[in-house]
C-alpha cells in the first residue's frame, strides 16, 4: 500500500486528475460540436431516407394484405349469401310441392307479374277518373280496415 507522507502531494494528484476530467470534457464538447456542425447532418438524412423507405414499403405490404382479406371476406359472403337463397328455395318447392293446399305469406310467394291487358286497364281507369281540387281544410281519408 502506498502512504503518502507529505498530504500535499496528494491532494496535487486528486486536483490534476479533477483537472483532466474536465479538460477531457471540454475537448468532447468541441468535437462533438465540430461533428454536429460536419457529419450531423448528413448522418440525419441518410437516416430520414432509409426511415422513408421503410415506411412506404410496410404501407405496401398492409395494403396488400388488406386487399387480400377484402376479396376473400366478399368472395365469402357471396358463398354464404347463396347458400341460403338456394336452401331457402329448396325449402320454399318441398313445402309447395308436398303441402299443395297451403298458402304461403306473400313474402315467399313468387311475384305475379301483370300482364299487358292488366296494365293497360289500370292506365284507363286513371284516365277516366275525374280530378277534384282539394280544399285547404279537407281531411285526409283513412283507408277502413278490414276484420282478419
Amino acid at each position: 500500500m502506498r502512504t503518502y507522507e507529505n498530504s500535499g502531494s496528494y491532494s496535487d494528484t486528486v486536483r490534476n486528475a479533477s483537472r483532466k476530467v474536465w479538460l477531457a470534457s471540454l475537448g468532447a464538447a468541441v468535437v462533438t460540436r465540430e461533428w454536429a456542425q460536419a457529419e450531423a447532418p448528413k448522418v440525419i438524412r441518410s437516416l430520414v431516407k432509409e426511415g422513408t423507405l421503410v415506411e412506404s414499403r410496410t404501407i405496401r405490404i398492409v395494403g396488400d394484405r388488406l386487399e387480400g382479406t377484402f376479396t376473400r371476406a366478399n368472395t365469402m359472403w357471396r358463398r354464404a349469401q347463396s347458400t341460403v337463397r338456394q336452401a331457402a328455395g329448396n325449402a320454399i318447392t318441398l313445402v309447395q310441392s308436398n303441402l299443395p293446399n297451403v298458402k304461403l305469406p306473400a313474402m315467399f310467394a313468387p311475384a305475379a307479374k301483370p300482364t299487358p291487358a292488366k296494365k293497360r286497364a289500370v292506365k284507363a281507369t286513371r284516365a277516366t277518373k275525374p280530378r277534384t281540387a282539394k280544399t285547404a281544410k279537407q281531411a285526409p281519408r283513412r283507408k277502413a280496415r278490414t276484420a282478419k
